[in-house]
């Protein structure tokens, strides 16, 4: 029998595209290998939003080409965002690789899919659920509309059937996926939005959990502060990108908000839901950043104490607006000298943070175990690590906090019949 290797790397959306056309590639015949080498078919998921992510993607491509010298018969397939329009470019560039297709897409050899979702018959305790494609926000830096396309909606019928089945299968918690999940529905003929959407999910009999991601501070409005507030199962974690602490270099990032605003929205989330978790995104180095602007970012982290900050430093892409206008004037080492110093601050916020959880019980959803122990998250996202010698795996655990760091938690179970 056949068998296919998918590498990933990249986004949530990758990973989520990844374990469907596993699916498919099931549905043909083939099994899963351990390794490249044991593999007949190789698909590579790619990501280009940073270079360092980008030069990952290139080294694997020269690697297969080596490994396909020595087996012709090997297949390989590239898609992800690497994938452009131009094709033919690609195809001069990579002759070794076999097919070419855009991120989002199933190709018509795998078996063409229509609009139809694909069915995870393996899924995990938390899976990943994509519910919008695209972006029509067009970010000065950023490469994904350009490769991903404008948004493009599921209907929320499809949506509920896959969640559905996915509960049916195992799964206790969903997290819906999106470029900018704020806009869901906007396309569809109803308009219905995100928070209807929750609302007709938490209706699912046994579902416990839902998250989504993620979401952009222009487009989150009180419709949605109000499903995080009052939704049952919608978990109490936000993902909202700030990306700068300057008004300027927002923006120049095409970001349509200020500093202002977004720190209106963020107090407007803690005052209707005080246990909300905030995570952010912040880029250093952003063309013509200067140290007072990056100083204003360092100032705004340190005031907002998210729970949770992913910082990169500016990388050049050069179909974004940024890259045409701009002069990539920040020195790399200075790029990292910043990032140092976010990663430093963050890390003493989030000790904080996690050490007013001590003693404290929580509700954890059991994903796993590692090194002996179970492990899960709380309903803010928080990774809790515990001992059990019952089989918790997709059990609602109540857990007692006993130890803190920046990264996790450790506690003592309570109560596992929940």
């Amino acid at each position: 029998m056949p068998r296919y290797y998918i590498w990933t790397i990249g986004c949530q959306m990758n990973k989520a595209e990844s374990e469907r056309l596993g699916v498919l590639f099931c549905q043909q015949g083939y099994k899963p290998a351990a390794t490249v080498n044991e593999a007949d078919f190789v698909i590579l998921n790619s990501c280009i939003v940073r270079q360092k992510a980008e030069e990952r993607v290139e080294d694997k491509i020269k690697t297969l080409e080596v490994l396909k010298r020595s087996r012709p018969a090997l297949r390989i397939a590239l898609t992800g965002c690497l994938v452009d329009s131009d094709l033919d470019v690609l195809k001069r560039r990579f002759p070794h690789i076999d097919y070419f297709f855009k991120p989002g897409e199933y190709p018509g050899w795998l078996g063409d899919k229509g609009s139809a979702f694909i069915l995870l018959e393996q899924p995990q305790v938390s899976t990943f659920v994509p519910i919008i494609q695209g972006c029509n926000n067009f970010c000065s830096y950023c490469v994904v509309p350009y490769r991903r396309g404008k948004e493009k909606s599921r209907p929320v019928n499809e949506v509920i059937g896959e969640v559905e089945h996915l509960v049916g299968r195992g799964s206790r918690e969903v997290v819906l996926l999106g470029q900018n999940v704020d806009s869901f529905g906007c396309d569809l003929p109803d308009k219905p939005d995100l928070a209807n959407l929750l609302h007709q999910l938490n209706e699912i009999e046994g579902l416990a959990r839902i998250r989504f991601l993620t979401n952009h501070p222009k487009d989150m409005g009180d419709r949605l502060i109000g499903a995080i507030e009052n939704i049952e199962k919608v978990c109490e974690q936000v993902n909202l990108p700030v990306q700068s602490g300057d008004d300027e270099i927002l923006r120049k990032m095409r970001r349509e908000y200020t500093v202002k605003q977004y720190r209106k929205l963020v107090e407007k989330l803690r005052e209707r839901v005080p246990q909300v978790a905030l995570i952010t995104d912040v880029i250093v180095g952003f063309p013509s950043e200067s140290e007072k602007q990056f100083q204003a970012t360092k100032k705004l982290l340190s005031e907002v104490k998210f729970d949770t900050v992913h910082v990169a430093a500016y990388s050049n892409r050069k179909e974004t607006l940024a890259a045409k206008v701009y002069k990539d004037d920040i020195l790399i080492a200075k790029k990292k000298e910043r990032l140092n110093s976010i990663e430093k601050l963050q890390t003493e916020i989030a000790k904080e943070i996690n050490k007013r959880l001590l003693g404290e019980k929580v509700e954890v959803l059991v994903e796993g175990r590692k090194k002996g122990k179970w492990y899960g998250r709380s309903r803010n996202g928080k990774l809790v690590f515990f001992t059990s010698f019952e089989n918790l795996l997709g059990r609602l655990v109540e857990v007692r906090i006993v130890d803190t760091s920046p990264w996790s938690l450790q506690g003592e179970i309570i109560d596992s019949n929940r």
